[in-house]
């Protein structure tokens, strides 16, 4: 009857990675409870739902070029016209390039998406309920990994009672059912885990993919009405600096990842 502590432990292992990922699951739900409808997003928060940190900073960036306040070379660089931010984002880009008030893209991309102003909106956004917390996709992703892992033991562990030598008091066809039984579980947690897991984006929540989707449809209706090849902000924040219309702001973004050269170098292009 050496199969039933087989059994033993095939039930074991189910059950611990099933539950494991039950709560994580339950833990990522509540992230979409008590959002208020019909709630507008502002530009910022957009971007971040739509691609993080990194993307406020680009529409940061590009929102000030536009306004003329800030100059971005298609040599990667960024020239401060207008040391004034007009909000937090704006400030944190200009003190990012700093007191020279010149500096190449890429770092300063970075530090804006790193800064105070940044942190507070992903904060605000996950207290909405429009953002994913952080760590709920690693805690769901490292229970589904564990449950696939259960699966995979159950499959071993059944493999070895059927393949044990010598009578085990009932049929192998009995035996192979009773471990189907935790396999079936494992099976059917991971099945309900990709229709719970699937609406959850790196950044947005459920809901606040309602509202993305939302202003991806006003934005796109928007400019196939307009038809001067200049995409908005909104287009921008939705998709990335791959929605850029200019050719000019498109090559400084494309340089921004370039290794660094002295502004003042007289042989830079």
């Amino acid at each position: 009857m050496f199969w039933v502590l087989l059994l033993l432990l095939a039930w074991s292992a189910a059950g611990t990675a099933c539950t494991r990922l039950c709560l994580a699951a339950v833990r990522a739900a509540a992230s979409d409870v008590g959002t208020a409808r019909g709630r507008d997003l502002t530009l910022y928060e957009a971007a971040f739902l739509s691609g993080g940190p990194a993307r406020v900073a680009d529409v940061t960036l590009v929102s000030m070029a536009r306004q003329r306040r800030l100059l971005l070379a298609h040599t990667g660089w960024a020239t401060v016209v207008d040391p004034c931010g007009r909000d937090e984002m704006e400030l944190s880009v200009i003190g990012a390039i700093g007191p020279e008030g010149q500096s190449r893209i890429a770092p300063v991309r970075a530090a804006a998406a790193g800064a105070e102003a940044v942190r507070g909106l992903s904060d605000r956004l996950v207290r909405a309920g429009l953002a994913v917390p952080d760590g709920t996709r690693t805690t769901v992703a490292a229970g589904v990994r564990g449950v696939r892992a259960a699966a995979l033991a159950v499959v071993a562990l059944g493999a070895t009672a059927l393949l044990m030598p010598g009578p085990t008091g009932m049929s192998r066809d009995l035996v192979a059912l009773w471990f189907a039984l935790p396999l079936t579980l494992s099976l059917s947690c991971l099945a309900i885990a990709r229709v719970e897991v699937h609406p959850y984006s790196h950044w947005a929540s459920p809901a606040g993919q309602r509202l993305l989707g939302a202003l991806a449809r006003r934005v796109n209706g928007a400019e196939d009405g307009a038809g001067d090849g200049r995409t908005s902000l909104a287009s921008i924040a939705v998709r990335g600096i791959r929605a850029i219309g200019e050719p000019e702001l498109r090559a400084a973004f494309a340089h921004r990842d370039q290794p660094h050269r002295d502004p003042h170098d007289p042989h830079r292009r």
